[in-house]
């Protein structure tokens, strides 16, 4: 089915026969069906026995108020809702602003503002129409593999064994991680550490803890990251990148569920479940001497796949609406793909998975200009690359965009060797890994440019 078949399903909740029809009619231009309701009664009957992607609802109908409708129905089985009224209030508008209404129009209803609702109510039923969707501690997916995902993750969530996440960078392995954590049972905290962007002379203090005195310093005694999550749930992301040398007591306290601060001498017992996560592949890491295979196989009680982005495409356009309709939340906007957009979406290849999708919606949010969004025709940084090696800057460019095109052309150039492009710029390869994240963060750059950190050597 594509998105021009989908038929948006539309409740028109009012006592007027002009409105129902001229709402009608709209609704047949935009390939919606509409269903009328004369009374509160009726409509809530309705409400139980089908679902809407789009409700109208006026406010003064003969046997009570629209707002009784609002309270009284499941929203989590329908799509839309919007006050149509032919007499204003201001306590009717506040209370339309506190409760999940997404527009307080007012009669007569201009043919544009009423488009724009059918037209979302339409895009909606496209996902509607797909199979059930799944959702997990956060996690969006109606496809074979991410249905065997949570499944997997309820089986062993209430069990006392250590899980290794896998998955490619942007995938949610730390979603996976806090779900394990909900569904547990346990009552302590969950406490997530990056191991690969923490330097690797203070990894050992902030996992473990430290006693006053015990290097230049530390001034206080510190519990570590395994203290804070006593009784719930440790998240080492990328543990791959952990040094040997800590690996080595890690595995230790796994074994014994006992810890030494740094420059103790008194062993401090632990109830703490770990969860472990990497994006490279633990048997080749293994191999290649960056994990240590006794921890391997300690931290594989229970191995979880996280699939590609690529791997379950079935699933863009939910995440894409849903990603969409969380910036039409937050900015009080209706802004909807047209059926331009969602292909485009749909045939990319997404190497920064489900983090790179939604930088894509808000990119493609934030250059509409209007309420529909179109498919974005270019990158929205062209590259400043020459064949030559040279970068090409242009009057009116901006310090950051100089400085963006210089690092990340001498980082190209370095075949993404970060020690090398530090010493080509005279700054540390842990202020490019910084520039990196923030540049991510922004949606400019993809995760496997990332990479993780290099550590220092110190070049200025």
């Amino acid at each position: 089915m594509t998105v021009r078949e989908a038929t948006g399903s539309v409740l028109i909740v009012d006592d007027n026969v002009d409105f129902q029809s001229i709402a009608a009619g709209l609704a047949e231009l935009s390939n919606c069906s509409t269903t009328p309701a004369m009374s509160l009664r009726e409509a809530r009957r309705l409400a139980r026995e089908r679902q809407f992607d789009l409700m109208m609802i006026d406010l003064q109908l003969p046997d009570g108020n629209g707002f009784d409708l609002i309270d009284e129905i499941d929203l989590a089985a329908h799509g839309q809702i919007a006050i149509v009224t032919g007499h204003p209030s201001v306590e009717s508008a506040v209370r339309a602003v506190r409760s999940p209404v997404v527009q307080y129009l007012l009669k007569p209803v201009a043919a544009d503002a009423l488009n724009v609702l059918l037209e979302r109510a339409r895009l909606r039923a496209q996902t509607r129409r797909e199979p059930q969707a799944l959702e997990l501690g956060g996690m969006l997916g109606q496809g074979p593999l991410m249905k065997e995902l949570f499944d997997r993750i309820r089986r062993v969530a209430p069990l006392d064994v250590s899980v290794l996440i896998h998955g490619e960078s942007g995938t949610g392995k730390e979603l996976v991680a806090r779900a394990l954590h909900d569904l547990s049972g346990r009552n302590g905290k969950f406490v997530a550490v990056n191991c690969g962007a923490i330097a690797s002379e203070l990894l050992s203090s902030q996992l473990f803890g430290h006693e006053r005195g015990s290097f230049t310093g530390a001034m206080q005694s510190h519990s570590g990251y395994f203290e804070q999550a006593e009784g719930g749930t440790l998240f080492l992301d990328e543990i791959t990148e952990m040094p040997l040398a800590l690996q080595v007591y890690l595995l230790r306290v796994l074994e014994t569920r006992a810890l030494t601060r740094v420059g103790g001498s008194r062993e401090i017992p632990i109830d703490v479940r770990v969860v472990a996560a990497t994006n490279r592949d633990p048997q080749r890491a293994v191999s290649d001497g960056a994990m240590r295979s006794d921890l391997y196989y300690r931290l594989l009680e229970f191995p979880l796949q996280v699939p590609s982005l690529r791997e379950r495409r079935e699933d863009i356009p939910l995440l894409a609406h849903h990603f969409l309709d969380r910036l039409n939340e937050r900015y009080q906007t209706l802004r909807a793909f047209s059926p331009e957009a969602l292909r485009q979406l749909a045939s990319r290849p997404w190497p920064g998975n489900v983090r790179e999708l939604r930088h894509a919606v808000q990119r493609l949010y934030i250059l509409a200009t209007d309420d529909t969004l179109m498919p974005q025709a270019e990158p929205l940084f062209r590259s400043a690359e020459q064949s030559d090696g040279s970068v090409r800057f242009h009057v009116g460019m901006t310090f950051e965009d100089v400085e963006r095109e210089m690092l990340l052309k001498t980082l190209a150039h370095h075949n993404n060797n970060k020690r090398q492009a530090a010493r080509a710029l005279g700054i540390t390869a842990k202020t490019i890994y910084n520039r990196l994240l923030r540049y991510r963060e922004l949606g400019l750059i993809d995760d496997a440019l990332v990479g993780t950190p290099d550590e220092s050597d110190g070049s200025a």
